[in-house]
């Protein structure tokens, strides 16, 4: 038995082509001159039969049929044990909904997580008899799958764009934005799909890691005001950028950590060019670009 983490969709919010956008990116995409990626999610499993997904993107109905191993075994009977959120983005929850066919599975988050569902009514459309909903303390370790076990952990973020007020912290501490610690025949990998900070705590905690999946979403911190496509900045979002003396190329350079793979990148980010310079100066760094479909196995 093996531990494999598959990349169901490595794109930040909109996906690759996103539908209203019309950068440089977006439309090589439309033409096949590069290839088009999905919203953020990713599928893991410690014996290659039972799965759990971190993050239920919009796109997972598309993510599930393109992924043989997730596909039904039986006429209801499906290898997705759970599914675990990170924070409550729309591009992280909104698959959820997909997921309402009454089928078994629990869905894992914080409390502060489980409380944001919660509230909107819609999410209701998952069957609490079917579906159970746990709630993982922070630091404290959870098995998501048979043999794969998960341990969350707050990294520097903000709330969803969605529950912002007038004045938005961007490197919040909590249970709104979590990074996940997996560990299954004594390999650990880490999920952070969204971070603002590389602080001296989770410095400490991700030294030494054998797989890092991390926040990819800019190349660099002013990339859509300089596209002409909105005014925010990554600080403002709440994601670090990859280049830049504060980004996490340079973050990461003197940090043991044996493979480090981008996830959750806009569809801005020249990285998505497969010939671009940006890609070719992170891979030098020794960072793989996420695709969708890549699978890792530890």
């Amino acid at each position: 038995m093996t531990f494999r983490a598959h990349i169901l969709g490595a794109a930040a919010g909109g996906g690759l082509p996103q539908w209203n956008c019309g950068c440089e990116n977006c439309n090589l995409a439309r033409t096949g001159a590069i290839p088009p990626q999905t919203q953020s999610s990713l599928a893991v499993t410690a014996n290659g039969a039972d799965w759990a997904i971190l993050n239920a993107s919009p796109d997972i109905r598309q993510q599930l049929a393109d992924t043989p191993a997730l596909h039904p075994t039986g006429l209801r009977d499906m290898p997705l044990r759970s599914v675990l959120l990170t924070n409550g983005d729309i591009d992280h929850v909104a698959g959820l909904l997909t997921l309402r066919e009454m089928q078994p599975f629990t869905v894992h988050a914080t409390q502060g997580i489980h409380d944001v569902i919660a509230e909107n009514p819609i999410f209701a459309a998952l069957n609490a008899s079917v579906v159970a909903r746990n709630t993982i303390r922070l630091d404290e370790p959870c098995e998501i799958a048979p043999g794969l076990s998960a341990t969350l952990f707050a990294v520097p973020g903000k709330v969803p764009l969605y529950l912002e007020g007038d004045e938005v912290q961007t490197d919040l501490i909590g249970e709104q934005t979590v990074g996940v610690e997996l560990t299954a025949h004594g390999r650990t990998a880490y999920y952070i799909p969204g971070c603002a900070i590389l602080n001296d705590d989770l410095r400490a905690r991700l030294t030494g890691a054998d797989t890092l999946f991390f926040d990819g979403t800019l190349w660099r911190d002013d990339e859509m005001v300089r596209a002409g496509l909105g005014q925010k900045t990554g600080k403002r979002m709440g994601h670090m950028s990859m280049s830049g003396d504060d980004g996490s190329i340079a973050g990461f350079a003197d940090m043991d950590i044996a493979k480090k793979i981008y996830v959750h990148m806009n569809n801005t980010n020249p990285v998505l060019r497969p010939d671009s310079a940006e890609k070719a100066e992170a891979e030098a760094a020794g960072w793989i670009i996420g695709q969708d479909g890549m699978e890792i196995t530890l």
